[in-house]
């Protein structure tokens, strides 16, 4: 096997994969948070959870689709394509990944493609969905968002509920938080690195993701003994165009459904991200937030 950043450094190339499925080539993502203190990146905390390792945020992931997407649908992807994943494993700071992507069944807009990740030893890293246009149907994300079971016994969130509706959030990813992640993307793509065709420096998926978590950290920045938070699921969606690097947003939201699990509580929310007073919408997420309960005080 080849060193990581041998890996890394190959160029892109859509791949054959089983049963008429492509493939990108296989990529060595950095867990570029491990020292942060009492995160499920940092190596001591993630494994006091029993976990492995610091964990590779499930946002960094999503970075490596961008091209095998652009291949199956066209540019169009990044002016109105979605992407939804169900993260199934944590993986660690530089484990090789691969991504896949079946074509669509029809060539209609908004049809859905299936797509996942594994690790080299075909281990199931993330599932899920593609598409360009507006899709039609359901994603699985948002079936599972809308079938949550009642929760049995919540203390994180015990008085939380839905609703917590926001908006006039301020947004700006700025040129620094965009240089850090490109030290390190798996596809550093032209559309990141220079003006693209749409005039602008074009947000990778893991700041997009960033800019609209902007909903969840200003609502929960007072919530008490939440813990260790990890990323369950993310859906994003470009609604009009990309979005750009030292941009001005504003992002809104609003929480779905609040659950458990035996080793987790968790929310969903949808955030979106607009021009500033009322603007076009530019992207939307769909996002599952999990807690685990073992680092909160409130199930000590």
């Amino acid at each position: 096997m080849a060193q990581a950043n041998d890996i890394n450094h190959q160029p892109f190339e859509v791949l054959p994969a089983a049963d008429g499925a492509v493939a990108g080539p296989v990529r060595s993502p950095r867990n570029i948070e491990q020292s942060l203190p009492n995160s499920i990146h940092n190596d001591a905390v993630a494994q006091k959870l029993g976990l492995r390792g610091g964990t590779v945020a499930g946002s960094l992931h999503m970075e490596q689709f961008p091209p095998l997407l652009v291949s199956l649908f066209g540019a169009e992807w990044w002016s109105n394509g979605g992407l939804s994943l169900y993260f199934k494993y944590a993986t660690t700071d530089r484990e090789a990944v691969q991504c896949f992507a079946k074509r669509p069944d029809s060539p209609d807009l908004g049809e859905q493609a299936p797509v996942w990740m594994d690790t080299e030893e075909g281990r199931l890293v993330a599932e899920g969905t593609a598409w360009t246009g507006r899709t039609q149907a359901p994603t699985p994300l948002s079936e599972r968002a809308a079938n949550v079971p009642p929760p049995r016994d919540l203390r994180i969130f015990r008085d939380f509920g839905i609703g917590r509706a926001m908006e006039g959030i301020p947004v700006r990813i700025n040129e620094a938080a965009l240089a850090r992640r490109l030290d390190v993307i798996v596809e550093p793509l032209d559309e990141y690195v220079a003006p693209s065709r749409y005039g602008e420096r074009v947000l990778p998926p893991s700041m997009l993701v960033q800019a609209l978590t902007a909903y969840h950290t200003t609502m929960l920045q007072h919530w008490p003994d939440l813990g260790v938070g990890l990323y369950g699921a993310i859906e994003i969606e470009h609604l009009a165009g990309p979005c750009f690097v030292e941009h001005d947003y504003e992002a809104r939201g609003e929480v779905l459904a609040v659950g458990e699990t035996p080793k987790t509580e968790y929310l969903w929310y949808e955030s979106i991200l607009s021009e500033p007073s009322g603007g076009a919408d530019r992207a939307r997420m769909l996002m599952m937030l999990r807690f685990m309960k073992d680092s909160s005080p409130a199930w000590q």
